[in-house]
């Protein structure tokens, strides 16, 4: 079987993809400042060339790798939204949504990485703030759809809630990556699920149950 040949811009970004892809499991593994080109290049099976072809540098490619998560973010949230849904399938779409990003914890540990660079790096912080502010823009955009959707008025600026939302996603993943056997997939997914349904939709999520995690005392 004859194997089409790629074009040159072909070949680049999926030299690109394989980068990002082999620097997202390296800095899962390592953390961001303990990771090094050496170590990426290996995981991707390419040379320091091929790095430095495609990126300045490490912080370079963190960037790039919040950005597409930036884009599968927003893609996500529109399709949640998307023309001729019904208001309760956009919120059977959002709870299920919230309730379950937990689970993805690849993305969440980058956030982290990006987080504690951000605190360490003014320069970094600059850009990283304004992915901070798409996100944020972005998401208080939805809350106010979702709320006229659900003929609900919302407690408190659009804004307001999109911060307070945006932290407890943070602080309940966090825990979760933590201590996943108290702050469980369950819990953490209930947690986000009613928070949403309680305060932005008005009601009780359907799912909510009695999930509250038991707190032991932990043995040092």
């Amino acid at each position: 079987m004859r194997h089409l040949r790629l074009t040159r811009q072909e070949s680049r970004n999926q030299t690109r993809q394989r980068l990002c892809d082999s620097a997202q499991a390296v800095f899962m593994k390592k953390g961001f400042a303990a990771a090094s080109v050496e170590d990426i290049v290996k995981a991707a099976g390419y040379t320091r060339g091929a790095f430095y072809s495609n990126f300045h540098n490490k912080v370079e490619l963190l960037l790039e790798l919040l950005r597409r998560d930036q884009e599968t973010i927003r893609a996500v949230l529109h399709k949640i939204s998307g023309e001729g849904a019904t208001r309760e399938e956009m919120e059977a779409r959002v709870l299920d949504y919230y309730g379950k990003l937990n689970h993805d914890r690849k993305h969440c540990l980058l956030w982290m990485e990006a987080k504690l660079l951000a605190t360490r790096d003014g320069r970094f912080r600059v850009c990283f703030n304004v992915f901070l502010h798409e996100k944020l823009e972005q998401l208080s955009a939805y809350v106010r759809e979702f709320s006229a959707r659900a003929g609900t008025p919302l407690p408190m600026h659009a804004e307001t809630l999109a911060i307070g939302l945006m932290g407890l996603l943070d602080g309940v993943r966090f825990y979760h990556v933590l201590d996943p056997l108290h702050v469980t997939e369950h819990v953490a997914e209930s947690v986000l699920s009613e928070f949403f349904a309680r305060v932005v939709l008005g009601r009780r999520a359907e799912r909510a149950d009695d999930a509250a995690p038991i707190l032991r005392k932990p043995i040092c």
